[in-house]
């Protein structure tokens, strides 16, 4: 079954900017969001600033992925600890997203033959600690690109 993924960790608050938190972290983000800056009809704008690092490396499983967003930022716990306590007292937080999308017709994002397979991952100690210590939720986002008609 093809399978597209990708993981991150993220801040978002709808006060504080993404440059404000990497200027408190003293992390670059690898991507970013602005609260309002997409317009698409006069409703759908970000409704956060948000701070992302992303591990979208294919061929990885999701816990390969997490381990490589959390291998650069467990060196800063507690200044995410810091931030991510601050972002909570105005409605913002802290979320590890995982993203999947499996039956995916898109053939850039097709394995080999030989990749390992996907399916299965999990959560070791050492990311639920960081999850619970930063106050982070886990979000997961699973999408069946199967087109109707191999929906039948």
């Amino acid at each position: 079954m093809p399978l597209r993924q990708y993981a991150y960790f993220a801040m978002f608050s709808r006060h504080v900017s993404a440059d404000a938190m990497t200027f408190q972290l003293g992390i670059t983000p690898d991507e970013v969001t602005v609260r309002g800056s997409r317009f698409n009809e006069p409703t759908a704008v970000p409704v956060d600033h948000s701070w992302m690092v992303v591990c979208r490396e294919p061929g990885l499983r999701v816990d390969e992925q997490i381990t490589r967003v959390l291998d650069r930022l467990q060196p800063h716990t507690d200044r995410i600890c810091d931030l991510t306590k601050q972002l909570a007292r105005t409605g913002g937080g802290a979320v590890l997203q995982i993203v999947r999308y499996f039956n995916d017709p898109d053939p850039a994002h097709l394995g080999t033959a030989d990749a390992p397979s996907l399916l299965g991952w999990h959560l070791d100690r050492n990311v639920l600690d960081f999850l619970s210590a930063t106050g982070a939720e886990l979000d997961i986002d699973e999408y069946d690109m199967a087109g109707a008609e191999d929906a039948r």
